[in-house]
């Protein structure tokens, strides 16, 4: 039976609306001899000629207009409300056509039997269509997946039938929190209350759930995600509110939860301002234009419409992608009068800044570019210094030249007390920007620091679904490890608007939130896709978790913060704090002398530098860069200072002045972490 209705299903769409065609002459004949029979309790209307006659007037006219209503146009599958009231008035006409046909034949037809005959019509028509529709959904090419829909309300609603217009999905009930919708009926289907849950599930054999409440708070959203996990089915959500209202995502698209909504963390109001401050009607540079911060800069800035764009890369093909991902934006949002401009360049090379900011009169830079993979910079510690640390003097140098009005220098959490040279290298970013700050009164300097970003790249989200769409294992490295998370696009807004308030050497600190550990959020990616954490506990789960230890100069808690004076901006995300500093003069000796050893690539060297400058660099595993280990005759390492002990050099007179102000670390009673102290007791040792 079901391969017949298939290949029926199949047929041509002109042999299936000649057979609609031909049932409804059968039913239109049939509707009006059972209201004759009805209506004279007799069969006698059966051995009469007369409704014969009547039938053969009446009908065709009945069918020109079903036609002309679109009776034989619409498609069955996707027929629903609108389409039954679309039959009534086919009905209704056909009614009124049968009715002066009796008239002009000289046939009585009392009014009843018009009614009769209507309702008739009615439900063999417009059942036959709907019970069609229903043996298509049941039988169509592939079993489709019993869901339920968390969330009774419109959005509900409005899933229910997109997914029964489908065949992947069958809703079977829905649940809502509101107790008085529990009992209710919503397009056919029960209102369920949550409690019980794990019960109904397997009553019912739901497959998966789909939650149905893009305008929730994401902190309700993460409450009810929690309440789903124990259930081990997979959990996924219709788009948010503001993608359905910008045009971006329509009700139906079904997603995985995204891991925002893992983390609960709500959106703050931006400050249109502020956002357009810097950046509207002006020239405006991005450095690293190709990264996750960079790009989403660019797209960002691209909405608030400056005068021209400058997308400064050294990788071609991302500068190429997020070249034409910019141009189809500007040419779908009606910002043609954009000036996009890529450039190919390294921000090392202070002559190609310089000349393209003197040419193109580029009024704020962005500096988005570095290198922050904190074990690629471990390995690669010169090329790290260099991009980093140098890079970001020899941009800085050039935005002064040129007179820029505004330099942002996106930075890190990993600056605070670092414990790798990533982090250290942002650090002394931030000083080379702090002391021109106070050097020059052309550029205005600033710094904004925050901590990783969702679905970056070297974000653990993309490699934990990676690992668990293969079976696994995931990959933790500690399973105490805590990280701070916003998303790219939040971030990015933050920076626009952080970098709009700065007077000259602030350090501005977006509000992260609260810590994430990386191993409850693996868990929970794991538990939501419908899979069982394998353990020692629960040896037949889907997905184990592994510990890959802490990898070189990684921390297990990041921070934001130096100091605790952080003092409130006019916006509730972003702090702004003062922190210590070298003068330039100062400062220029120190980077000749680190100049040299980058050149020399003394690992040794670099290592005690970046410890002697006020970034509270503390160094918790050997050097790792890998030319330095790949020496033909290694050397002894000679002891490295901890924390901001200076190397013992001369210090002329005129650069005592500008001695570094030492910010202590925390001691180890500070600190909680088990595996902090005792990193801590073997550096005191040292």
């Amino acid at each position: 039976m079901s391969l017949l209705l298939q290949r029926a299903f199949r047929l041509p769409r002109r042999v299936k609306s000649a057979l609609l065609l031909m049932a409804d002459v059968m039913l239109l004949s049939t509707s009006l001899v059972l209201a004759l029979v009805l209506k004279q309790d007799s069969l006698s209307p059966l051995t009469s000629n007369q409704p014969i006659n009547l039938l053969m007037v009446s009908v065709p006219p009945s069918l020109l207009i079903f036609r002309q209503l679109g009776f034989y146009r619409a498609l069955i599958r996707f027929i629903g409300q609108r389409a039954l009231l679309t039959m009534a008035l086919g009905v209704l006409l056909s009614t009124l056509v049968l009715w002066i046909v009796a008239g002009l034949l000289d046939f009585p037809l009392t009014a009843s039997t018009l009614v009769i005959y209507a309702m008739l019509a009615l439900l063999g028509a417009g059942g036959m269509r709907f019970m069609l529709r229903s043996l298509y959904r049941r039988d169509t090419l592939r079993p489709r997946a019993r869901v339920m829909i968390y969330g009774a309300g419109a959005a509900g609603a409005q899933l229910v039938n997109s997914l029964r217009q489908g065949s992947e999905f069958l809703p079977v009930a829905y649940l809502d929190d509101w107790r008085g919708m529990h009992g209710t009926i919503v397009e056919g289907l029960k209102v369920y209350a949550p409690a019980g849950l794990d019960r109904l599930v397997n009553e019912l054999a739901v497959d998966r759930i789909l939650l149905a409440m893009p305008s929730v708070p994401r902190t309700r959203r993460r409450e009810i995600l929690a309440s789903l996990q124990p259930l081990c089915i997979p959990v996924q959500t219709v788009p948010a509110i503001e993608d359905m209202v910008n045009g971006g995502a329509q009700i139906n698209e079904i997603r995985d939860v995204a891991v925002e909504d893992l983390l609960g963390r709500e959106t703050v109001e931006s400050h249109r301002e502020l956002l357009a401050a810097n950046v509207q009607d002006k020239v405006v540079m991005v450095t690293g234009a190709g990264g996750s911060i960079g790009s989403e800069l660019c797209r960002q800035i691209l909405r608030q419409r400056p005068e021209a764009l400058l997308l400064l890369e050294l990788n071609e093909f991302s500068l190429y992608a997020v070249d034409n991902e910019l141009q189809a934006i500007a040419a779908a949002e009606g910002l043609g009068s954009v000036q996009i401009k890529p450039l190919l360049g390294s921000v090392q090379h202070r002559q190609r800044l310089e000349a393209v900011m003197a040419g193109f009169g580029v009024q704020t830079v962005y500096h988005a570019a570095a290198y922050k993979h904190v074990p690629m910079v471990e390995y690669n510690v010169a090329e790290g210094v260099r991009n980093n640390v140098f890079g970001t003097l020899e941009t800085a140098r050039a935005a002064v030249a040129a007179g820029v009005e505004t330099f942002v220098l996106v930075s890190t959490d990993k600056a605070v007390r670092p414990t790798n040279v990533m982090g250290t290298t942002k650090r002394l970013a931030e000083l080379i920007c702090q002391a021109y700050a106070g050097r020059q009164r052309t550029t205005r300097f600033c710094m904004v620091r925050f901590g990783n970003v969702l679905g970056s790249s070297g974000s653990v989200i993309p490699r934990f679904k990676q690992q668990i769409a293969t079976g696994g294992p995931v990959t933790v490295t500690h399973p105490e490890m805590t990280r701070f998370f916003m998303t790219i696009p939040e971030a990015a807004e933050l920076v626009l608007q952080a970098g709009a308030m700065g007077r000259g050497g602030d350090v501005f600190v977006l509000d992260m939130g609260e810590p994430v550990r990386i191993d409850e959020l693996a868990r929970d990616m794991i538990r939501l896709s419908g899979l069982e954490v394998r353990s020692a506990s629960n040896p037949n789960g889907d997905i184990e978790i592994v510990y890959s230890g802490l990898r070189p100069g990684e921390k297990l808690f990041e921070e934001v913060l130096v100091g605790a004076d952080a003092r409130p901006t006019v916006h509730p995300r972003i702090l702004t704090e003062q922190e210590p500093h070298w003068a330039w003069e100062a400062l220029e000796a120190y980077l000749e002398r680190l100049m040299g050893a980058v050149e020399r690539n003394a690992m040794d060297e670099i290592r005690g530098l970046l410890a002697e400058a006020p970034t509270a660099y503390r160094p918790d595993s050997p050097i790792v860069d890998l030319q330095w280990l790949n020496r033909s005759a290694p050397t002894e390492h000679p002891p490295v200072p901890a924390g901001n002990e200076v190397v013992p050099r001369p210090v002329s007179m005129s650069q005592s002045a500008f001695a570094p102000r030492i910010t202590e670390p925390p001691t180890a009673s500070e600190v909680t972490d088990e595996a902090a102290k005792g990193r801590m007791v073997r550096l005191a040792t040292r």
